[in-house]
């Protein structure tokens, strides 16, 4: 059984950082399509930020810049680094991976709130 336990939520103010973290625990040898989704009360979930199967680093257009996307393999960890949080990243944010076969894992979701 995996479980992704996530840690690094709260509330911050605009302006302000906050690092997110996602563990992998149980059976997992490494974490593949590393991502992080959010929503927003009201709206769609959408994806904020994943480091693709080769490698690459894809970001929705409005965090690009103030969010990095990371990963430590020997930790089984995923991290998302968010810098500048405006009022508007205010979200329940998700992280969630595959295992070696494909098989997704979700989180439970963290809150992060910006505000003044």
């Amino acid at each position: 059984q995996v479980q992704m336990e996530e840690s690094g939520g709260g509330l911050v103010q605009p302006g302000g950082s906050l690092r997110l973290s996602c563990a992998a625990t149980g059976n997992i040898i490494r974490l593949n399509l590393p991502t992080w989704y959010r929503q927003a009360p009201g709206k769609e979930r959408e994806l904020v930020a994943r480091i693709t199967r080769f490698g690459d680093f894809e970001y929705l257009d409005s965090v690009k810049g103030r969010f990095t996307v990371s990963r430590d393999d020997a930790k089984n960890t995923m991290y998302l680094q968010m810098n500048n949080l405006k009022l508007e990243d205010t979200a329940l944010y998700v992280c969630t991976a595959e295992d070696g076969i494909g098989v997704g894992y979700w989180g439970k979701g963290m809150l992060v709130t910006v505000s003044p």
